[in-house]
């Protein structure tokens, strides 16, 4: 018979608090030892149930935005557990003011085992999904196997693949939020557009170029596909669509049902490599150099809006949370980000939306509008913390975990 799991996790050597889980899934392989079921939401409530609300645990995935979400649980007085992948769990065992616990594990995706989410369910732990979490977790485990209760909902998250049948442009078009037009083929390109594909190495990732016409649209996508940065068979999925002139802004939200309100967090660019600060060269050296930009995501600035605009901001908010309510049941929970530009006609044209923490840790420190709001700054990871709290204090948690 094995011997007792919980016991495996206490024996693991390590620094105190850190739990390394590896070498009893090597000896005993239980990768595969349960079938999981549909997860209901009642079955989430069941074992919600079953919860000390007076210790509860805020856990999330060692990546992403896994600081910011333990920093804000830590100013509201929570517990904090990190699950880790070997190798980068470094900021997550060092930072030991915020990260009570980090379990190591050889790969993000031995989340699902077992022994792991009888760990987070006996810590009383309510999970927080970022964008890693649903890259490393496949959507079908999420929704079916993750047996732990998450902050928000967990069927959203499948909305932000673009080739979901409900997807973030078919939830933008429920809004009747201005989008940039699409285009179903490099046939119909009459205008400057961006093409959007997923590079061959880092699935996460999308390369971005632009063209003016198919036959230019052919040749920067041949260039890319002989470079290796892209797929052929990913060509033929990518999203075409109008390239809008203006000032980018990442819009951040946050959907209170506890409060019943849709909160304006704040503003933040991206920085991109390596776009940044290649941009910068003065244009004879831009042209002296052949490199394909590939606008990949390696950090967030603060930014502010015009005050003019804070009505079409709070407008479009709204507007997405309630179609998120209609289309995916109970709709948008926490945090959520619409990106996209304000063009010289102050028209705000929304990309993207990330349907969970948008990843933008700068949000705690530069956006006035959360001091506006609560009266000191707030960021994403309190925010959310401070909702947890509220529901647990007026045992409202269910409305808040699916």
């Amino acid at each position: 018979m094995a011997p007792d799991m919980g016991d495996a996790f206490e024996n693991s050597i390590g620094t105190p608090g850190i739990h390394n889980v590896n070498t009893y899934f090597n000896h005993f392989e239980l990768i595969s030892c349960w079938v999981w079921q549909m997860l209901s939401r009642d079955s989430i409530w069941k074992i919600l149930d079953s919860y000390d609300k007076r210790n509860l645990t805020i856990g999330s995935l060692g990546s992403h935005s896994a600081l910011d979400i333990c920093d804000g649980a830590k100013d509201e007085g929570f517990r904090t557990l990190v699950v880790c992948k070997k190798g980068r769990e470094l900021p997550y065992v060092t930072l030991r003011r915020i990260v009570d616990e980090a379990v190591i594990l050889d790969q993000f995706d031995q989340i699902m085992q077992k022994t792991v989410l009888d760990k987070l369910k006996g810590q009383n732990t309510i999970f927080v999904p970022h964008r890693a979490f649903s890259t490393y977790v496949p959507y079908d485990e999420i929704e079916n196997g993750f047996t732990i209760p998450l902050f928000g909902s967990r069927f959203m998250l499948r909305s932000e693949e673009r080739n979901a049948q409900k997807n973030q442009y078919y939830l933008l078009e429920a809004a009747g939020i201005r989008q940039p037009k699409k285009f179903k083929s490099p046939s119909e390109i009459d205008r400057l557009v961006i093409v959007k594909v997923q590079e061959a190495r880092r699935k996460i990732e999308r390369a971005f170029f632009t063209a003016k016409s198919e036959k230019d649209f052919r040749e920067k996508a041949e260039a890319r596909i002989a470079d290796g940065l892209i797929r052929r068979e990913d060509l033929e999925k990518a999203v075409i669509e109008e390239y809008v002139v203006g000032t980018y802004f990442n819009f951040n939200y946050f959907n209170s049902p506890i409060r019943g309100e849709v909160e304006f967090m704040g503003i933040d660019r991206r920085l991109q490599t390596n776009l940044y600060d290649f941009v910068a060269l003065p244009a004879r050296q831009q042209l002296d150099i052949e490199i394909q930009l590939q606008n990949i995501e390696i950090g967030h600035m603060g930014a502010t809006v015009r005050e003019s605009m804070l009505e079409s901001v709070y407008e479009n908010g709204k507007k997405f949370v309630d179609a998120a309510r209609r289309e995916y049941p109970p709709g948008i929970i926490g945090p959520f980000a619409l990106q996209g530009a304000i063009t010289k006609d102050q028209e705000i044209v929304i990309f993207d939306v990330s349907p969970r923490v948008p990843g933008s840790p700068v949000i705690g420190t530069t956006s006035p509008y959360t001091k506006y709001a609560h009266g000191f700054q707030m960021s994403v990871g309190r925010r959310i913390a401070l909702e947890i709290r509220e529901a647990a204090e007026s045992d409202r948690l269910k409305e808040i975990v699916t």
